[in-house]
Order: C-alpha cells, then structure tokens, then sequence
C-alpha cells in the first residue's frame, strides 16, 4: 500500500472520528417529554379514540328520536298470456316515533353518560401515563447521576488504594489491607461499568413511555427537586369530588341506571306515525298523485319472558356499579392516604441522607489524615471509607426514590399530562 494511499485512509478515518464526536448527543427535558407522550402515546390515541366511538353512539342512539325518512323510485313490467303492462312509481315516505315509554329517551342518556365515563377514562388513562413517563425520566436522570457518583466511588478507591499501597511497601501496613484496597477498587470499577450498561435500558423505557416508535439514545437535563411537597395534609374529600376514577365510576352507575329505565320502557306501548307521497302511473314520467297517512300503535302482550329478563340483566349491571363506584371510592382514599404518607417520609429521608452524607465526607477528610500518619489502624479507617461511599449511593438513591414518590402522589390525584408540576 503507498504511502499516499495510507495517508489518504488515515485522513478519512480522522475526519470521520471528528464528525462523530462534532454530533451532539441529544439532550431532552421533561417539557419536551411530556409534548412527545401527549402526542403519541398509543394508550392516549385509544383513548382519544374511544371518546371519538362513545360519540358517535350517542348520535346514533338520539337519531331515533328524529324523523325517518327515505325516498324511492321503481318500475315493473307484468306480462300474461294475454296482456301486457307497465308500472313506474317514484315518492318520498317518512316515520316519526311519537312515544315509546321513555325507552330511547333514557337509552340516548345512557350512552351519554358513557361518553362522559369515556372522557374520564382518558383523563386517568393520562394520569397513568405521566406516572409512567415521570418514573421513565427519573429513572434515566438516576443512571446519568450514578455514573458521576460512582466515578467518585472510583477516585475514592484508586486514592486509598495507593495511600495503602505506600505503607505496604514501607511495611507499615499488612498484605491484607493491600489486597482488601485492590478488591475494593476492582468492585468499584464494577459498579461503574454496570452503571454505564444500565443507561441504555434507561433510554429505552424512556423512550417507550414518550410513544416513539423508534429507538433514540438520549440523555435528560433535570434534578431531583420535589415540588408538589404537599407538606400540609390536603382534604382528600375535596379531591375526591374531581378524581377521574370516581367520576368515571359515577358515570358508569348513571348509564346502567338510564338503560334500566329504558329496560322498563320495553312493557310501554309503542306510538309512531307514517306518511307516504308518491306518484304512480303506466307510463314514465308518472304523473298520478297518490299519499297515505297512518298512526299505529304497538302494545306488547308475550315474548318468553324475554322483557323480564332484560328488566333483571339491567338491574344487576347497576348494582354492580354501584357496588363499583363505592370500591372505586374507598381505593381512592386508601391510595391519596399512602401515598401522601409515603411522600412525606421520603422528604424527610432526603434531608437526613444529606445530613449523613455531610458527616461522612467531614470524616473521611479526618481519618484519611489520621491513617496517613498512623493515628488509626486500617480497620477503623476503611470503615469510614465504606461508610462514605455507601452513603453517597443512598443519597442519590433518597433523592430519586423521592422524585418517584411524588410522582404516585399526582398520579394518586388523578392528575393528567397537563399537570404543570
């Protein structure tokens, strides 16, 4: 190969290492997630979807209650063995229920009582997915971070290791501190190895709760900092009253309270009225007038007892959501009370973590200087060393377990996407 030829190849490879590293990694912040979730979410399409279906039943249940109307055209030819004729007609005809007992009435409230449970459910559907996406974010800011706490665990552990290494070779110190500082620092590098492995799994849940269809490698700009702190105990009855569940709950019980009505509407007689307009006549165009009017009633005497079964199905489908709703409501409660118990907890937990952290770094500093000039003996040192490092997993790990926490509380509350916290 020519010395031109290497250059050129070495130019190449230069020039592409330079252009990779000239790309920026993308960066996202959790406005942006949420802009994403709320835009492709595949749940919250369903959802969207399924309000855009409960619609569409309601107009197709009210439309019973307008007039019916349709127009026809026709011709036919009748032949015998003796005669011959033609028959051309063309007319417009019309229905209009005029009492029914109610029953497509209450079947029209039904279904738009399903159409509210149908918004609430996309209102709790969204709470689900800002929990999701909340937990997906944090959880990739918890890898990002513990990667710089655990290059700290590292530096920590190559410094002990050569203090010790020093004594060791001065013959101040015994084999088995050097092999424990050398053991120390191999589980460290470990640990960061594994750290940096764990990012990916991070992006990937990420970037499934933002609904992308495709895999995107990035990093989130964020911190921990709790804001919906609820340090005073809300009034849980007051959350109560526009929680997603219950209302939708709530609205479940109005519509099998409504199609229980309209189950008792199938015993009412049935009042409707007809009217026809047509021309008729032998030859095309037809010209001949001809128009009826009729009122007919419908009352029903036996069908099998099928009308009381469905009086019975009817029934039982609103107790049950009664007996849903109040569940629903007692779940609630229990969930907005743990959560906010838990939530507080974790607050609190964070500030002693950080107390505890200050402390051990303060004496770490101490007895680093009272080991190097023999004041204390390995053992005592290397327990504070373990201790400092321990600490600095627990205080990242308070921080983003709080993160995580309040989290549940918005999502205990019901709050959707649009949730400003």
């Amino acid at each position: 190969m020519s010395k031109l030829l290497k250059a050129s190849l070495l130019s190449l490879l230069l020039l592409f290492i330079s252009f990779n590293k000239a790309i920026p990694e993308e960066i996202i912040s959790w406005e942006e997630c949420l802009i994403e979730a709320e835009k492709n979410h595949p749940d919250l399409i369903s959802a969207k979807e399924n309000i855009n279906e409960q619609r569409a039943n309601k107009d197709i249940a009210a439309s019973g209650l307008y007039p019916q109307t349709s127009a026809n055209i026709g011709a036919s030819r009748t032949k015998t063995s003796t005669t011959k004729s033609n028959s051309y007609s063309y007319g417009i005809s019309g229905t209009q229920l005029i009492f029914d007992g109610f029953k497509t009435r209450d079947k029209v409230s039904a279904v738009s009582e399903d159409l509210k449970a149908s918004e609430y459910n996309y209102r709790l559907t969204s709470a689900s997915i800002r929990f999701n996406l909340r937990s997906a974010f944090i959880n990739l800011l918890k890898a990002k971070e513990l990667i710089r706490v655990e290059e700290e665990i590292v530096k920590i552990r190559k410094e002990n290791l050569e203090l010790i290494n020093l004594r060791y070779k001065s013959g101040f110190e015994h084999r088995g501190a050097l092999l424990t500082a050398e053991a120390n620092l191999a589980e460290a590098n470990f640990e960061l190895s594994q750290a940096k492995r764990n990012i990916a799994f991070a992006q990937r849940q990420l970037t499934k709760e933002m609904g992308l269809k495709e895999f995107k490698p990035m990093y989130v700009k964020g911190d921990f900092t709790i804001r919906d702190t609820a340090k005073e105990k809300p009034n849980f009855e007051d959350i109560l009253k526009n929680h997603p569940s219950i209302l939708m709950a709530s609205a479940k019980k109005n519509s099998a309270s409504f199609n229980l009505k309209s189950a008792y509407g199938n015993f009412a007689p049935q009042l409707s009225t007809t009217a026809d307009i047509n021309k008729k006549n032998s030859h095309w165009p037809p010209e001949n007038d001809q128009w009826d009017w009729n009122l007919s009633l419908t009352l029903p005497l036996f069908e099998g007892g099928l009308k009381t079964a469905q009086v019975s199905e009817a029934q039982a489908v609103y107790n049950q959501r009664e007996a849903d709703e109040r569940s629903i409501r007692d779940a609630v409660i229990v969930s907005l009370e743990q959560t906010w118990t838990a939530l507080q907890d974790v607050i609190e937990k964070v500030e002693t973590e950080q107390k505890l952290l200050a402390a051990s770094e303060e004496r770490s500093k101490i007895a680093q200087a009272q080991y190097s000039t023999g004041f204390i003996t390995f053992d005592n040192w290397i327990i504070i060393e373990n201790d400092l490092v321990n600490r600095k997993k627990a205080y990242l790990e308070s921080q983003a377990n709080a993160s995580l926490r309040e989290a549940d509380w918005i999502k205990a509350k019901g709050e959707p996407l649009e949730y400003a916290q």
